[in-house]
């Protein structure tokens, strides 16, 4: 099997900070319009620092799995090194590019990180 494939399924069936953070500092959710995959993310920052990541939501393994590859990649992070993350740091962490229709669900997670957490409304992935 294809590590990356083998990757996305783990993640996928073993999310990683699947949860809900109360009391949060952030907390948004988005829905992609094109398969209705839906993710909320939640985040709570102690200091600069991202202390706390979780999410919830419903979509493809694609879609969870970035979500939960995203949330690992967050914690400890300070909110400035958070803001970097762009699109083809996602497209990295995946190990590879997916198609153009399968493209929202990879960064859909990324795009509630950017709208939610930095206000970037209209942020559809291009922008990065």
């Amino acid at each position: 099997m294809d590590l990356n494939r083998e990757m996305i399924l783990d993640h996928y069936q073993h999310p990683r900070n699947w949860r809900v953070i109360y009391p949060a500092t952030f907390d948004h959710e988005e829905t992609n319009p094109f398969c209705g995959d839906h993710l909320r993310l939640m985040i709570r920052v102690e200091g600069n620092r991202i202390a706390k990541v979780g999410w919830s939501g419903e979509g493809c393994a694609l879609s969870c799995a970035t979500a939960s590859m995203l949330g690992e990649r967050l914690l400890a992070l300070t909110l400035e090194d958070a803001r970097q993350i762009e699109a083809r740091d996602v497209l990295t962490m995946l190990g590879f590019a997916p198609t153009p229709v399968r493209m929202q669900c990879a960064l859909l997670s990324l795009k509630v990180l950017k709208v939610g957490v930095y206000g970037l409304t209209g942020w559809n992935g291009d922008q990065i």
